[in-house]
């Protein structure tokens, strides 16, 4: 049995997959495998490197860190807005995040992670899913991570790269490829959530986004082998109040969020 853990896209929802993982480790479930998009890679790759209940520990205080006030976006409103206005494209400096990451990683390589790790990004250029499974950890996360319009596209190796939530959000598919034969989906919560149309302009970016994303998980979960056996965690502590549009800064929830998608998925696999 190849055991794969998939880790989605998410924003500030990514803390609920630290209670996802709390729960596993707990169990004892380790992963053989470990792909990442977006926030989910940032999570992945601190599994790939300790594979193991005390990486849980770590989780939490980075997640905690940032709640507390910790820079992930940094700036303040005028150096934002300056920003926004002179580049046109993105409102936020990728150093901050590059700067922490580096402090987490250093100069570590995917391919010299103990546990096989890939992640999941927007190639611009070829306008193609990407997966970075070798090289240096932090571009390939920073690549990962950076959200349109909030960061300017990572350039790595000559190639610029987007969010990789723009082409895979929870790549199911993408570890049967690789030869999974048990999975666990550590998803935010937003796919569980009915949609409605949208009122406002800048819903509708978001509404035909979670479309794209929802359609392609859903495709790929009814096409998954027979011999494939799948876990959805639940994740809990989310809410419509998550897709407003200065949801992604709101950190201060982030210890409940935690803690109640570990009491969920506690549940859930002790009932398995």
């Amino acid at each position: 049995m190849t055991t794969a853990f998939v880790l989605g896209g998410g924003g500030i929802l990514g803390a609920v997959e630290v209670g996802m993982l709390r729960a596993l480790f707990e169990r004892e479930v380790t992963p053989d495998l470990v792909l990442g998009t977006s926030v989910g890679a940032l999570n992945g790759a601190m599994v790939a490197r300790e594979p193991r209940l005390s990486v849980v520990e770590r989780l939490t205080d980075l997640w905690l860190e940032v709640a507390g006030g910790g820079e992930v976006y940094g700036d303040r409103a005028l150096r934002t807005l300056r920003r926004a206005v002179s580049t046109r494209t993105h409102i936020y400096s990728p150093k901050p995040l590059i700067d922490r990451l580096g402090e987490e990683f250093g100069d570590l390589r995917i391919e010299d992670l103990p546990v096989r790790l890939q992640v999941c990004a927007a190639s611009i250029e070829r306008a193609a899913e990407h997966w970075f499974d070798s090289g240096p950890v932090v571009p390939a996360v920073v690549a990962s991570a950076a959200v349109p319009g909030l960061l300017p596209p990572a350039e790595v190796d000559g190639e610029h790269f987007l969010d990789g939530g723009i082409v895979n959000s929870i790549p199911l598919g993408r570890a049967v490829q690789l030869g999974a034969t048990r999975v666990f989906v550590l998803q935010v919560g937003r796919v569980d959530r009915p949609l409605e149309p949208p009122r406002k302009p800048w819903e509708v970016a978001r509404v035909s986004f979670e479309i794209a994303r929802r359609h392609r998980f859903a495709r790929e979960l009814a096409e998954l082998p027979d011999d494939v056996e799948c876990h959805v965690l639940p994740a809990r502590g989310t809410s419509p109040r998550d897709d407003s549009l200065l949801a992604y800064r709101d950190f201060g929830s982030v210890e409940r969020r935690i803690d109640a998608t570990y009491d969920a998925c506690r549940e859930y696999l002790e009932s398995r």
